[in-house]
């Protein structure tokens, strides 16, 4: 794994009980990541919310990217380590240098930084050796490529670590101590999950039991969005925005996904609506995202551009995102992105969904959830922005961060005040 912050956040000074035994004060964490800002975010958001965020280290289990290994993203880390090693000896043998291998490209070497640098065992080691002076290690996981690496940590150090996966780790779940996912993982499991999957495949569809004790289920998706940083967003934000028309609309367009299509033929759609609604925004701000396909963009950015009222961020820095969930007054989003929609709906302000018809299975189930809330409605091209409505906002971050101090608690260790 690659460390990313200084190692002195491991060790936080003494902590002694009355009887100067060893301590149950949690006061450091370990975030493990895939590389992938959106599941990280996810472990970030939890660790903010439990106070650990200015003590907590980073390790990212990350693959490379391009050449050979777009088409091998499916499999298991462990399983992709040895073939690069494979490979790596092959090319050796053929006296071909690393960096004209298709498959070692640019970043291959940071698999043996991953796993050989500072590995599972050698977390374990530390969170054994330093639980004395600095009490119990939390470690926070999240993607597919953390689970070995997250599960190793505990099977190497259980009396010493608690051990947080979030998102559904598919199988093995007593292999953590908590593990965090959306309610609609479960989704296979209700009567409408089970008519959309023909018989013979239902035991290859997981979760393949009801969630257990150490599952908790959220309604969305865990976020590094709460009330600090959209105040910090706002002072930093509110000076770019100052002359902004009223209300001012964020649009946030995501990327098609296998369980929420679309295309030109939507963008298009959108196209549509937003100039049917424009007459009601004092300003409206768009964001595409790194999934967004080249195409919507264009017809996107075509159509809306010329308008005075719209500004399209270009992609560079600095990116407005928290500056935008902190100021914007509405939000349009598409259907595909799970965190998207639930940083937004956190924020209590409305937010208008895109596409929601076109998601299926277990995303269908999320809109549904959401509209159920109150918390979204459908952007049809009749709206008038005006308008506000109340609901509930997702608290996710905060009640995953109750469920972990409960959990904590049964083994008598709580986190530092």
């Amino acid at each position: 794994m690659r460390r990313t912050q200084p190692p002195e956040l491991a060790v936080t000074g003494l902590s002694e009980n009355l009887q100067g035994g060893i301590s149950g004060i949690v006061k450091r964490a370990i975030v493990i990541g895939n590389g992938c800002a959106g599941a990280e975010n996810q472990c970030i958001g939890l660790v903010r919310s439990l106070g650990l965020f200015n003590r907590h280290l980073y390790y990212s289990v990350a693959r490379p990217r391009g050449g050979i290994s777009r088409w091998l993203h499916w499999l298991p880390i462990f399983i992709y380590k040895r073939l690069d090693h494979f490979i790596r000896n092959i090319c050796a043998g053929f006296s071909i240098k690393a960096k004209e291998s298709d498959f070692s490209v640019a970043r291959s070497s940071e698999i043996t930084d991953v796993f050989e640098v500072a590995d599972a065992k050698q977390i374990a080691a530390m969170a054994r050796s330093t639980f004395d002076k600095n009490g119990p290690l939390l470690v926070v996981a999240s993607g597919r490529d953390t689970i070995s690496v997250a599960s190793s940590i505990r099977r190497l150090a259980m009396e010493y670590v608690f051990v947080v996966q979030v998102q559904h780790p598919r199988s093995h779940l007593e292999r953590f101590d908590l593990v965090i996912t959306p309610r609609h993982d479960y989704y296979s499991l209700t009567p409408e999950g089970k008519r959309q999957i023909p018989f013979f495949l239902r035991p290859w569809v997981t979760p393949r039991v009801p969630p257990g004790r150490n599952v908790f289920l959220t309604t969305g998706a865990l976020h590094n969005v709460d009330s600090s940083t959209l105040r910090t967003a706002t002072l930093e934000w509110k000076d770019d925005f100052a002359s902004l028309s009223k209300p001012l609309v964020v649009l946030n367009i995501g990327g098609p996904t296998r369980n929420c299509l679309y295309g030109v033929d939507l963008a298009m759609q959108l196209c549509g609506m937003l100039q049917r609604v424009l007459w009601s925004c004092g300003s409206l701000r768009i964001s595409f995202s790194r999934r967004t396909p080249k195409k919507v963009a264009e017809i996107i950015t075509r159509e809306l551009s010329s308008n005075s009222k719209v500004y399209i961020w270009d992609g560079k820095d600095p990116n407005p995102h928290l500056g935008h969930l902190a100021l914007a007054d509405a939000f349009i989003i598409t259907a595909d992105s799970v965190s998207m929609l639930s940083e937004a709906c956190s924020t209590g302000k409305p937010v208008y969904v895109v596409g929601a018809e076109r998601c299926t299975w277990k995303f269908s189930d999320f809109q549904k959830t959401l509209h159920e809330r109150g918390a979204v409605r459908p952007l049809t091209g009749m709206e008038n922005m005006f308008e506000k409505w109340s609901y509930t906002p997702l608290n996710d971050n905060a009640e995953a961060a109750k469920r972990v101090i409960q959990d904590l608690a049964e083994r008598g260790w709580k986190i530092e005040a």
